[in-house]
């Protein structure tokens, strides 16, 4: 009899499994708005009992550059991450890891908004947001290249966040910019808890800069 892992025997890794079916679903929600309702994370459906939009809101996007910034970010983060977390769960660490933090992410601004028929949020922000910090914690330092300019993973971190907090304030577009921060501290804590020896690694390769 084929174990968990061995049906999920993926002709591409979790990651990019992920990022194939989000531009789909995205895709599909941008021409079709009943799509976009029904997985759309809203507040008052939770009464209806549809709580799989913890998990669905994930997959649909405001528009392209959104879906694009967000998978764009999976993509560079998400393999080394997903190494790590397939040691656990009979190699469905990372898929939980990941759905985890579309949940955590988006629980306070449920908790927020719970009665507010106006508010919606979408987009996989939360889980991505874990993914980036999670990796910080291995190498802080290492380069990525943004529209071909380096640049160090922690740096890249901190303007991720500081990106969402401005879009935060600025706009309506139902992405929910504080589910980055939510979604980073799961990321962090959640992979410290599985290996603290991560925290004394993190300290040492903060302090080796870059020449």
């Amino acid at each position: 009899m084929q174990n968990i892992s061995e049906m999920l025997d993926l002709p591409f890794n979790h990651t990019v499994t992920i990022i194939i079916i989000t531009v789909l679903i995205s895709m599909v929600a941008f021409s079709n708005q009943n799509v976009m309702n029904r997985l759309i994370f809203w507040p008052p459906a939770m009464q209806r009992g549809q709580y799989d939009r913890f998990i669905t809101h994930g997959f649909i996007h405001a528009d392209g550059m959104h879906l694009l910034f967000n998978m764009f970010t999976l993509f560079f983060f998400g393999s080394i991450i997903e190494s790590f977390y397939r040691q656990y769960f009979y190699e469905l660490g990372f898929i939980l890891f990941y759905l985890g933090g579309l949940i955590f992410a988006i629980l306070p601004s449920y908790l927020k908004h719970k009665n507010d028929v106006r508010w919606a949020s979408l987009g996989a922000s939360g889980a991505v947001s874990a993914v980036l910090f999670a990796y910080v914690l291995f190498e802080p330092w290492k380069l990525i290249f943004v529209f071909f300019i380096p640049v160090p993973a922690i740096i890249f971190a901190v303007l991720y966040v500081a990106y969402s907090i401005w879009s935060g304030k600025k706009g309506n577009s139902n992405i929910n910019h504080s589910a980055h921060l939510w979604g980073a501290a799961y990321g962090v804590i959640m992979t410290l808890i599985l290996e603290p020896r991560l925290i004394p690694h993190f300290l040492n390769k903060l302090t080796q800069l870059p020449i």
